[in-house]
């Protein structure tokens, strides 16, 4: 067929184009051609520095920082009470499938955490193996909170490395709002443990604590996901 496109233009010009990765080449990407990025971070200093670096990346490229969205994934772990959500995320890693989370960590590491003990210490990566901003927030983790492999590999298989929250709507909004104000993150990758029943209650519970405080909106004031992420419509 020759000849223009026959169909309408996109009320919102053009997709929104996301970026998922913190490796180097995956920073270098994003800077480049990404409109929202998904990273993942295990502490507000890492998130820190991962933001101030992508975006002066973004500017180096000659990009409106500002256009450029940057959302950790977070699994909040809701509770009506902080007993409440530490049960239950103790639960959900008995539920955890090890070998799945060993497998994944293979896959992350290159090497095979099988032959280690798993209820001993998380083993050292040598540099430049596997997926290395993963790694690194793994093993950081693992380290800051005194993991043992098996604790590791349940985070593994139960987050997928991301940072988990455990707590009430309170502690939760605390949590996101301290990373808004501190320059760790424009917004947030949500992911539930448990479908619908964490969804429910992180809707149902933290997103009026969040507009509360004036971090979440009331309504959505636009009719397309760009303008309302803040992009421009090209």
């Amino acid at each position: 067929m020759q000849g223009p496109l026959n169909t309408t233009r996109s009320p919102q010009g053009r997709p929104v184009i996301i970026e998922a990765g913190s490796s180097a080449d995956g920073q270098k990407l994003a800077a480049e051609t990404a409109e929202v990025i998904f990273t993942a971070a295990a502490s507000l200093e890492e998130a820190q520095t991962f933001y101030c670096v992508q975006k002066e990346q973004v500017a180096a490229a000659g990009r409106n920082p500002h256009h450029v969205v940057i959302m950790p994934g977070v699994m909040p772990i809701v509770g009506r009470t902080r007993e409440e959500a530490q049960a239950l995320w103790k639960e959900l890693n008995t539920l955890v499938d090890i070998d799945n989370g060993l497998r994944q960590l293979s896959l992350r590491f290159s090497m095979g955490p099988s032959q280690y003990p798993l209820d001993g210490p998380v083993p050292e990566v040598p540099p430049g193996e596997g997926n290395q901003s993963r790694v690194k927030l793994m093993t950081d983790m693992a380290k800051r909170e005194n993991l043992t492999l098996r604790e590791l590999a349940a985070i593994a298989a139960g987050s997928r490395g991301h940072r988990v929250i455990v707590g009430t709507a309170q502690d939760i909004a605390d949590d996101f709002q301290l990373w808004l104000e501190q320059g760790a993150a424009d917004g947030f990758n949500i992911m539930p443990a448990i479908m619908p029943e964490q969804l429910d209650l992180f809707v149902e519970q933290v997103i009026p604590e969040l507009r509360r405080r004036g971090l979440f909106r009331d309504d959505y004031e636009f009719a397309t996901l760009r303008e309302n992420l803040g992009l421009p419509v090209e």
